[in-house]
């Protein structure tokens, strides 16, 4: 669960990167004079360069500086920030309370084991989740389509599980959704999707721990495709 921090971006940002979206910057590169752009945010020229600047620091645009503009596009991490923004809004007027990420089972690298063993979170799992993990956690390799779609599982309120330190080092708080794993072996509803708090994790994989070990209770093995349903409760 240690990841690099990730630095967020406002509202005024994320306007940016829409009207960025809009203009044509998902599909593919679009020049953009600073000037134009800021006429289309209703703000002066230091400020949409303020704005653009911090979308790249942010990662979620890439470009290009040429004589009369520049180039720009939207990175992936763009994407994925803007369809949050649009699983929001859409939980708000339709009542979205679940989503389902495909994916397969893979080989993790140990480290999951390491981290939930660790007496201070697992004193939490048990008073905040109601149960001791596994020590261990499934991975999930997502398919493309759910790698998109797992913005909408970060719109729902989470179990917050906090940070804490020893006498070596500090540890960084994480988050848990509910989750039902679907697989051939069955269905196990006492699952959580776990990930780092504000940071910057692989978008493409996700991580569970429960009570049980996934693989035995629904007899999983690597490359075993199955569906994880994220659930508000």
């Amino acid at each position: 669960m240690s990841r690099t921090a990730v630095r967020e971006v406002g509202h005024d940002e994320l306007a940016a990167l829409k009207r960025l979206a809009l203009d044509g910057a998902l599909a593919g590169e679009v020049k953009v004079s600073c000037s134009a752009f800021a006429g289309r945010l209703d703000a002066s020229s230091q400020t949409a360069s303020r704005r653009l600047q911090g979308l790249e620091d942010a990662g979620l645009i890439e470009r290009e500086t040429v004589v009369d503009g520049q180039w720009i596009v939207l990175t992936e991490a763009g994407e994925r920030a803007l369809r949050r923004e649009y699983d929001a809004y859409r939980r708000l007027f339709e009542g979205a309370s679940s989503v389902e990420l495909e994916g397969t089972v893979t080989g993790g690298m140990g480290e999951g084991k390491h981290y939930i063993s660790l007496p201070g979170y697992m004193r939490q799992f048990d008073e905040r989740l109601g149960y001791e993990p596994f020590p261990g956690t499934l991975n999930v390799d997502l398919e493309d389509e759910s790698v998109r779609r797992r913005g909408a599982m970060e719109t729902f309120d989470p179990v917050h599980i906090d940070g804490w330190e020893d006498d070596d080092r500090t540890y960084g708080p994480c988050v848990c959704y509910p989750a039902t794993v679907v697989a051939d072996g069955g269905e196990y509803d006492s699952a959580h999707v776990i990930a780092p708090e504000r940071t910057h994790h692989d978008e493409d994989q996700l991580e569970l721990i429960a009570p049980e070990k996934l693989r035995d209770a629904l007899g999983l093995d690597d490359g075993d495709a199955m569906v994880v349903r994220v659930e508000e409760r």
